[in-house]
């Protein structure tokens, strides 16, 4: 019996040295606190009570590269971020048994994936959507590659046939107001992953795999063989490159052209 292992790439910023060690960075303007920290002290009653917010598990060897869902997050082509998504129309304090919330968000925000259906309506007629998407990709192997600030992807190539570019900072994930200027794959450099690579799952750091210039070319590219997955808006920062294990999955949407994915690196 013959085992194949699919390589994925995930991209982030700043230059590849597999050989570092692991930690995470200290907050910044650039990356500040976890949402919602700084009042949970403050609104908790009991200060035993304290509930313990991780981006770090198992002794410092899982990573948590999900973005915590909060008002204040970026939205595709939207200046006022997510807004209120969360609900709470049963609470104990009104009288209910129990807290029972609801939430109302597209399927494309945050930390999350594209089915082949997002962009191809013929696949949206024959139901490619994100409950066929093959868990074998989702989970397994994972490159952790970190490339330089101020260009798109192209069509230039390392030796190892990895495609490289400049990318800019993370912090646009950390931004209410969509910004354009997030960099991502020009059609050509996501042409020369496909042919010179057997990489199945692709995920950055912003909304988009692609870049806002050639927003549609490079999406085709990507999804039209129906082979390579695309994760988008994974939290990268503070977790030095290398090969990891990585577990996403995504929720079961039946008809669904995208969903929030809950995505970790283990090394």
């Amino acid at each position: 019996m013959e085992l194949t292992i699919t390589l994925s790439l995930l991209l982030t910023s700043a230059v590849l040295h597999s050989t570092l060690p692991l930690s995470f960075s200290t907050p910044n303007s650039a990356y500040p606190p976890p949402y919602g920290l700084e009042t949970t002290a403050a609104t908790t009653l009991n200060d035993d009570l304290i509930p313990v917010r991780r981006e770090v598990y198992g002794d410092g060897r899982i990573f948590d590269i999900s973005h915590r869902y909060h008002p204040d997050m970026p939205l595709w082509a939207s200046q006022d971020g997510v807004g209120q998504f969360l609900w709470l129309p049963h609470s104990m304090k009104n009288g209910s048994l129990a807290n029972n919330s609801e939430m109302k968000l597209p399927t494309h925000t945050g930390t999350h994936v594209d089915a082949p259906c997002d962009l191809f309506d013929h696949y949206f007629d024959a139901g490619f959507d994100v409950d066929t998407l093959d868990l074998g990709v989702l989970n397994g192997p994972a490159l952790l590659v970190d490339v330089p600030r101020d260009k798109n992807l192209t069509v230039h190539t390392s030796n190892s046939k990895v495609p490289i570019g400049k990318r800019i900072s993370m912090r646009l994930m950390y931004k209410k107001e969509f910004d354009t200027s997030y960099v991502g794959f020009m059609k050509d450099g996501a042409q020369c992953l496909v042919d010179n690579t057997d990489i199945k799952l692709v995920g950055i750091d912003y909304l988009s795999v692609a870049a806002f210039d050639d927003l549609l070319p490079s999406h085709h590219v990507f999804l039209e063989g129906r082979e390579i997955i695309l994760v988008e808006g994974l939290k990268l920062d503070g977790v030095q490159p290398g090969i990891y294990s990585v577990h996403c999955l995504p929720l079961r949407l039946l008809g669904a052209d995208g969903s929030p994915i809950r995505c970790i690196l283990i090394k």
